[in-house]
């Protein structure tokens, strides 16, 4: 029996007998008499609830309950219906929930649940993961999610369907419950604005470690540090946090790559084995756009005040509210900080928090960090070289188009990009673990990218390559078209044209040449970090979405390959067959709703418990893969409340927006980094 999850967000209370806990039933006390059959015969169940025994080869066969007025379930996050197969075939039974806006297109709300031979399930539709919502759903922006975002109008359901698929024979459900569930607390919408507090937190919201006064941030810090001060890093450690009870290998001064008992390891410049368990983001900052939204703040500070100064100005957004317009911006986190460690706030920050990360057992200080951090010299960090060049004009991808390797600019970029490491100290520096160059390309599906080049202008230098060794392999422009079922009357010709669509005689060639332009992305990278950084690593782009090519490429001239892998484990992970290569997981995290925020991020816990569960495991996952060489968590302190430019307001720090660290987590990550070396031992002595 597989039961599908729910759908989106929130939920003032549904007159019932009925205790909280237990819901409200919405199946009319009469039953099958109160029903409206759809396609179907109703009658009522011995204990309770509605049999629905189905026409065959009809559309959608079941039952329908409307109320007499819209049912307000604003008090509530969602609805079960719990549901049972008597038959002998499997049977899938789906859940539809409409609002009196709902016209007869494609549903807003709907869930369904297989059910095998004789099993019982329960089909969730839910509104809402919030806690906290307004009455009436609000239309906010700027925000990837919050408190009242519902897919219906929950203050006004006004139609439940309970349904089967089509089948040869009549099907027979037993709808033995539908409720209302999960209760949540609610505000009157025309008060829920503002919702954010003066430190940018939740302002209806209360939960274990919310700031009520500025008085508590240095009185936190002062508990922090005399705790800290009897939290020693873990133990067996060298200083650079390798393995100081294990193996002595070669020592060369620098961090650097070795496969032992058939398990690949970091290697420390002492020469002993190095697992890098980092964090991404360790910066000061986290900024969220105000414009447009002023009266979401209860107690923004006057530009003209001390605080002030935290007021700014952004363009980024590659995605919603804020594309391609400026904004006005404050960072509640970096306003926090300034409040909790006073003068000097930004030196007394990087002090404490590589404290607390060597505490906790981290000995990365991975992507996009405060350059200052690594600079410290404490922790080992990553440096983020990317570059902009100009784009192959045919390709596409979420953050946008791909670089043209074959662009002179290209080289230039990456050359660029070496030499302000080197001005910012990480080239030469044997705390810098080594180097990621680009986040999350668009490499697309096998053949895409060599697609994209022959769909760009004549002039694209990554077209003018690929129609060359197109000439190179056919010669005759006619051997071309015989073997694409294509038309162009010159190489010349098909140059110039920009909208080809591939055909099938195509796909092999298209390819080689996506394999191509893959091949010459790493190859240039990967020659010029190792002209300007001979002793560093070449860590990868961190691929996300990407096919076998493009990772064999990478494997042949990266020194460590790098995924963002947003699972919860990392058991299924695997590379191209005959790739055998040190991987670092440079993103992944977990999110819960249970403090005051309003997005989970890309994978989701039912509680901060949970959620440090979740990370447990996936650690241990990645610790007993034999290429994954470490993990790096995104990211150190959640995203503002009210989202950062492209609208991610995720719950995903190990730290929240007033600094205050996430108990569980801590410990979790204390546990792990205690026992990692020893699993990863284990791993490699199996």
């Amino acid at each position: 029996m597989k039961i599908i999850g729910a759908a989106l967000p929130a939920a003032a209370l549904f007159v019932t007998g009925a205790p909280a806990s237990e819901g409200v039933p919405l199946i009319p006390s009469n039953g099958a008499a109160g029903c409206i059959a759809l396609r179907s015969k109703l009658s009522d169940l011995p204990g309770g609830g509605v049999r629905i025994v189905t026409q065959p080869d009809t559309r959608w066969p079941g039952m329908d309950i409307r109320p007499a007025a819209p049912w307000n379930l604003s008090g509530w996050s969602r609805i079960e219906a719990r549901v049972a197969n008597p038959s002998r075939t499997t049977v899938t039974v789906s859940l539809r929930v409409d609002d009196a806006s709902t016209s007869k297109g494609a549903p807003k709300l709907q869930q369904s649940v297989t059910l095998a031979a004789g099993s019982t399930g329960t089909i969730a539709a839910a509104w809402s993961r919030h806690p906290c919502v307004p009455a009436k759903p609000l239309d906010l922006i700027g925000m990837r999610d919050w408190p009242g975002r519902s897919p219906v109008e929950y203050s006004a359901i006004a139609r439940l369907c309970v349904f089967a698929g089509s089948a040869a024979a009549p099907q027979t459900v037993d709808v033995l419950e539908v409720r209302a569930v999960g209760p949540v607390r609610v505000v009157p919408a025309e008060r829920f604005l503002p919702f954010v507090d003066r430190f940018g937190q939740f302002a209806h919201g209360d939960w274990p470690g919310k700031v009520r006064s500025e008085d508590e941030l240095p009185a936190r810090l002062a508990g922090e540090r005399e705790e800290l001060a009897r939290t020693p890093p873990p133990a067996e450690r060298t200083r650079w946090g390798g393995w100081a009870a294990g193996p002595s290998l070669k020592a060369t001064g620098w961090f650097r790559t070795e496969k032992q008992d058939k398990t690949w390891w970091l290697v420390d410049p002492e020469g002993r084995l190095f697992w890098s368990f980092g964090v991404d983001c360790v910066r000061a900052g986290e900024p969220t756009p105000i414009t447009d939204r002023e009266h979401y703040f209860a107690d923004l500070p006057p530009t003209n005040s001390p605080e002030g100064r935290f007021h700014g100005r952004g363009h980024w957004a590659p995605h919603g509210y804020y594309t391609n317009r400026p904004y006005r911006t404050f960072d509640f986190a970096a306003a926090n900080l300034a409040r909790k460690y006073g003068p000097g706030w930004t030196n007394d920050w990087i002090d404490h928090t590589l404290r607390r990360l060597s505490a906790w057992g981290w000995n990365t200080v991975a992507n996009w960090s405060h350059p200052e951090v690594g600079r410290r010299r404490r922790i080992p960090y990553t440096y983020e070289a990317s570059f902009h060049s100009p784009a192959i004009a045919g390709s596409q991808g979420y953050w946008g188009k791909f670089p043209d390797p074959f662009h002179p600019r290209f080289r230039e970029g990456i050359q660029q990009s070496m030499r302000r490491a080197e001005e910012q100290g990480a080239v030469g520096d044997p705390w810098c673990l080594g180097f990621f160059i680009h986040n999350e390309l668009a490499w697309g599906k096998p053949g895409e990218l060599g697609l994209a080049a022959l769909r760009s202008p004549a002039d694209q230098p990554a077209k003018t390559a690929a129609v060359a060794r197109l000439s190179a392999k056919y010669g005759d422009i006619d051997k071309l078209n015989a073997a694409w079922g294509a038309q162009w009357t010159s190489w010349e010709a098909m140059c110039a044209a920009t909208n080809y669509s591939s055909a099938e005689g195509a796909a092999q060639d298209l390819d080689e040449l996506a394999g191509m332009i893959a091949d010459e992305y790493f190859r240039v990278i990967a020659a010029e970090v190792r002209a300007a950084a001979p002793n560093q690593l070449y860590l990868g782009c961190r691929f996300a979405w990407v096919n076998e090519m493009a990772i064999r490429a990478a494997a042949r001239h990266c020194d460590v390959v790098s995924f963002n892998k947003y699972t919860y484990t990392l058991d299924d992970f695997r590379l191209p067959d005959g790739v055998d290569k040190p991987v670092v997981i440079g993103e992944f995290h977990f999110g819960a709703l249970d403090r005051g925020m309003f997005h989970t991020g890309l994978r989701a816990a039912e509680h901060q418990a949970d959620r440090a569960a979740k990370f447990a495991s996936y650690v241990r996952s990645a610790l007993h893969h034999p290429n994954v060489v470490g993990v790096h968590w995104f990211q150190y302190r959640d995203q503002a409340l009210t989202g950062r430019g492209d609208g991610e307001n995720y719950q995903i720090g190990l730290v929240d927006v007033c600094d205050t660290p996430y108990p569980e987590m801590v410990a979790a990550a204390r546990q792990i980094a205690g026992e990692m070396y020893r699993l990863r031992a284990h791993t490699a002595g199996r």
